[in-house]
C-alpha cells in the first residue's frame, strides 16, 4: 500500500492543481495522500471532496516554515490532521507575509539584472498564497534567460550562500511552531532533516518530547542518513513517515507521486494520536 504523505500543489510551489494531483495519485495506486502545501491549509475542504470522488484517502496536512534559532537555520515541520486547524491560521498568515516580503526583495534584485516584469512572475502565482523562487525562475525561463529551474542561473541568483539575489529572513521559532501544532490537535513531524541539516535539532526536540515524528523517506536523505534517523526514531519512539515531496514541473530532482511512501502503521499512529486530542 502506497501512502504518500508529502506533496504540493499550485496553492504553494507546485505546478499542478489539487484535482490533477489527486487524479494522478489514483492512477499511481496511492491509497493515502497528504497535500502539504507551504503555510496554507486552503486544500483541506477541496482535497477531501476530490479524494472521496477518486477513492483516495486524504490525510489533512500542511508544511509549516520555522526557524532553529540555536543554529540559525531553516526547519520545516509537517502538521498532520489538526483537530482545530483555525488555531494555525495566524501562523500561516504570518509565514506567508514573511515569504512575500522576502520574494519582493529578491524580485527587485532580479529585475535590476534582467528586463522582466512583475506581471511575468505574478501570472504563475494565480492560485498560490505566496510568491516562490520557482515562480521567478519560470519568468526567466519564459524569456530565454535559462532552460531549467535548477541550473547555472539558479545557482548564480539563489544559492543560499553565494546567490547575488538570494534573501533570507527568519520564520517563527520552531519551538513555538510545534507547540502550536499540538495546541491545534495535530501531529508534528519534522520534514526532510537532511535538507537543512536538522538532525541535532531533531534529537533536541525528541528529548523534550516536543516532536511526534520524523520524515525519513525523502529524496534528500541517503541510506546512511536514513539509518541514523531510524535509530533516533526508535530511541524516542517517533512516528516515521515518507513522501515524494512532489512539486510537478518545479521538482528539484526527478520525483513522482508515490516515489517515497509511509507505512500504514505510521498513518494509523498519526490518526490515533490526533484522535485523542478531539
Amino acid at each position: 500500500m502506497i501512502c504518500d504523505l508529502h506533496c504540493h500543489t499550485k496553492l504553494s510551489d507546485g505546478s499542478l492543481g489539487i484535482e490533477d494531483v489527486i487524479s494522478q495519485a489514483k492512477r499511481t495506486g496511492i491509497e493515502w495522500l497528504s497535500i502539504t502545501d507551504h503555510d496554507t491549509m486552503a486544500s483541506f475542504s477541496r482535497a477531501h471532496v476530490l479524494g472521496e470522488r477518486e477513492g483516495v484517502k486524504i490525510l489533512r496536512g500542511v508544511e509549516l516554515s520555522a526557524w532553529d534559532k540555536e543554529r540559525g537555520s531553516k526547519v520545516h515541520v509537517l502538521c498532520y490532521n489538526p483537530v482545530k486547524p483555525d488555531r494555525l491560521e495566524g501562523l500561516c498568515m504570518k509565514s506567508c507575509e514573511i515569504r512575500r516580503e522576502t520574494s519582493k526583495e529578491m524580485i527587485e534584485k532580479v529585475m535590476a539584472k534582467f528586463p522582466i516584469t512583475m506581471e511575468s512572475i505574478l501570472k504563475h502565482t494565480t492560485s498560490a498564497k505566496s510568491i516562490f523562487k520557482q515562480h521567478i525562475m519560470r519568468a526567466l525561463i519564459d524569456y530565454g534567460y535559462a532552460l531549467e529551474f535548477y541550473g547555472d542561473l539558479d545557482r548564480e541568483l539563489f544559492n543560499p550562500k553565494t546567490g547575488c539575489c538570494y534573501v533570507e529572513r527568519e520564520y517563527p521559532d520552531v519551538n513555538f511552531v510545534v507547540d502550536l501544532i499540538h495546541t491545534a490537535g495535530g501531529a508534528a513531524v519534522m520534514a526532510h532533516p537532511a535538507q537543512y541539516d536538522n538532525m541535532e535539532l531533531l534529537v533536541e526536540l525528541a528529548e523534550k518530547g516536543k516532536i511526534d515524528g520524523v520524515e525519513i523517506g525523502h529524496y534528500s536523505a541517503d541510506e546512511e542518513y536514513r539509518r541514523e534517523l531510524g535509530k533516533i526514531a526508535e530511541k524516542y519512539d517517533l512516528i516515521t513517515t515518507g513522501g515524494s515531496d512532489f512539486h510537478g514541473l518545479y521538482n528539484a530532482v526527478p520525483t513522482h507521486l508515490g516515489s517515497e511512501s509511509s507505512s500504514v502503521k505510521s498513518v494509523e499512529r498519526i490518526m490515533k494520536l490526533t484522535s485523542k486530542k478531539k
